[in-house]
C-alpha cells in the first residue's frame, strides 16, 4: 500500500471540495514547471509547504509514518555526510556533515555532536509528517527527507550528500530508495 499524506494523517474523508481543487491546481503547476520548488510555491500561494508537498506527483513523494520517526533519526547518523537545512523567516541555514546522534531528555530529542557539528533539540511531539522527496534541483537529481511541524511548516530538511564533483553518494541513494520502497 502506498503511504500518502491522507493515510498518514487520516484526513482523506475531511478534504473539502476547495482542498481537492487546490491539490489539482498544485499538481498542474508542477506539471507546467518541473523545476518548481515546493517551498517557492507555498510561499507564493501563502499556504503550508506540507499542502504543496502532498500535491507532488506520486513518483516524487512518499510519506513515512510518524511511528518511524525514532528509527529514522537513529539511522541518519549512519548515512555519512548529509546537508541539513533549516529555513526560518526567509533565511536558509545549511549544515554539511554527519547528522548527529540523539537521545530523549527533558521533553526533546536532543542532537549531539562531539565537538563541532550540528546540535539541536527537536520537539518531536509537534511533528506532523515526514516526507521523502525525489525531485530535480537545478537540473540535478536530488533526494531529501522533510520533517513537518504541526502547522504544515518545514521544521528541517535533510538532503543526501554530494562529492566534490557534485554527484550524490551512491550508498545514500540506495538507502534513500530502500526507505522509500519500504513505504510505497
Amino acid at each position: 500500500m502506498k503511504m500518502t499524506l491522507d493515510t498518514e494523517l487520516d484526513v482523506a474523508s475531511d478534504l473539502t471540495a476547495q482542498q481537492i481543487e487546490q491539490q489539482a491546481q498544485l499538481r498542474q503547476r508542477f506539471e507546467q514547471q518541473a523545476d518548481l520548488m515546493p517551498a517557492q510555491l507555498a510561499s507564493e500561494l501563502g499556504i503550508a509547504e506540507l499542502d504543496v508537498v502532498a500535491a507532488l506527483p506520486p513518483e516524487q513523494v512518499v510519506f513515512v509514518p510518524l511511528a518511524q520517526l525514532d528509527e529514522l533519526l537513529q539511522a541518519l547518523p549512519l548515512w555519512g555526510k548529509l546537508t541539513t537545512i533549516v529555513m526560518l523567516s526567509g533565511s536558509v541555514f545549511e549544515f554539511k556533515g554527519d547528522f548527529p546522534l540523539g537521545k530523549y531528555a527533558h521533553g526533546y530529542y536532543n542532537l549531539y555532536s562531539k565537538g563541532d557539528g550540528l546540535h539541536g533539540h527537536l520537539n518531536v511531539d509537534t511533528m506532523r509528517a515526514i516526507a521523502l522527496i525525489s525531485r530535480p534541483f537545478r537540473g540535478s537529481e536530488s533526494h531529501s527527507i522533510n520533517f513537518f511541524g504541526s502547522a504544515g511548516e518545514v521544521v528541517f530538511k535533510v538532503y543526501l550528500g554530494r562529492d566534490k564533483q557534485r554527484a550524490l553518494f551512491p550508498e545514500q541513494v540506495r538507502q534513500f530508495k530502500a526507505l522509500a520502497t519500504a513505504f510505497t
